[in-house]
């Protein structure tokens, strides 16, 4: 969790890390006492944005469910404000993160672009018009879901599909594509440090694929890949202006994004087989700087 006091980019309060807590009411205490501590050390803060990375109901302001928050159907717009005495506004993780990209980041003057978090699992948003695509009841916009294999492996959390590109292309899909790869090739660094006993998760597929480890590479190139199968039919659909791909795995850059761009360019009908997919720039600050902005814009909705 990342908290902070914005305008714009600009930080007027030091952002900060805090754990999430364990359950439902614990998330909510640590919620409230950060929001209540940033706005006491600014007290022209005006309002609230909660980006959470959860099925969000926008409009009522209620978390929905989440496959990795212990969250369900809570009013949590409701209660914040009740606690904190401003206005909050909530959205999902992915939404606020595409507006960040689209306003400040790699997105900008793109008014159409879909935006894919790649971390333990995969968020997104979209953005269509210059506006957050949030569907009927706002909480549309799954774009991790996105079926890429009918007879894959199951998805991870409350998700009853398989085959989503969450479940076979996200951090947690690229650790154990490289212990599988570790485990029948002794000889590669994957392989080295699965006999020393070490962990090959995302972050060792990452540095071994950095270093130069043609298996790790290679494991980049199979999860890239399936990524862009999933960007191929986000680009027929929605014919964004660019695709956006951010998260802890964008760390690999190019490692990731070139097949993913292959993919694309060989299955997306023309001219969206030429849509551009960018990294994004804003890295971990992007959710906290698209909460903020999605905040504010709400509050002018509001006052209009």
């Amino acid at each position: 969790m990342l908290i902070g006091v914005l305008s714009g980019t600009e930080r007027l309060y030091e952002q900060r890390e805090a754990s999430t807590g364990q359950t439902e009411d614990e998330l909510v205490e640590l919620l409230v006492r950060e929001v209540t501590e940033a706005r006491d050390a600014r007290p022209n803060v005006t309002a609230v944005g909660l980006g959470i990375p959860a099925t969000i109901n926008h409009d009522e302001g209620i978390a929905v469910s989440a496959v990795n928050l212990p969250l369900a159907d809570l009013p949590i717009r409701e209660i914040v404000s009740e606690r904190v005495g401003l206005p909050v506004f909530v959205d999902n993780d992915g939404n606020v993160a595409a507006l960040a990209e689209y306003l400040y980041g790699a997105a900008q003057g793109k008014p159409h672009m879909v935006m894919l978090t790649v971390g333990t699992g995969i968020g997104g948003g979209l953005i269509l018009d210059g506006e957050i695509y949030r569907g009927s009841t706002g909480a549309g916009a799954e774009l991790g879901h996105v079926v890429i294999q009918a007879d894959g492996p199951p998805c991870q959390g409350n998700c009853p599909n398989h085959g989503c590109v969450e479940s076979l292309a996200s951090g947690t899909a690229l650790g154990r594509e490289g212990r599988a790869a570790a485990e029948s090739a002794a000889d590669s660094a994957l392989g080295k440090l699965l006999a020393d006993g070490k962990e090959v998760d995302g972050k060792a597929v990452t540095e071994a694929a950095l270093a130069g480890d043609e298996i790790a590479v290679g494991v980049f190139d199979l999860i890239g890949g399936r990524l862009g199968v999933a960007c191929a039919s986000l680009a027929n659909i929605f014919q964004p202006n660019a695709i956006v791909v951010g998260g802890g795995v964008i760390a690999a850059g190019d490692l990731l994004l070139e097949p993913a761009r292959r993919e694309v360019r060989e299955r997306a009908l023309n001219p969206m087989n030429q849509t551009p997919i960018l990294e994004a720039t804003l890295g971990n600050d992007a959710g906290m700087i698209g909460a903020a902005a999605m905040a504010r814009s709400e509050v002018a909705r509001v006052s209009a």
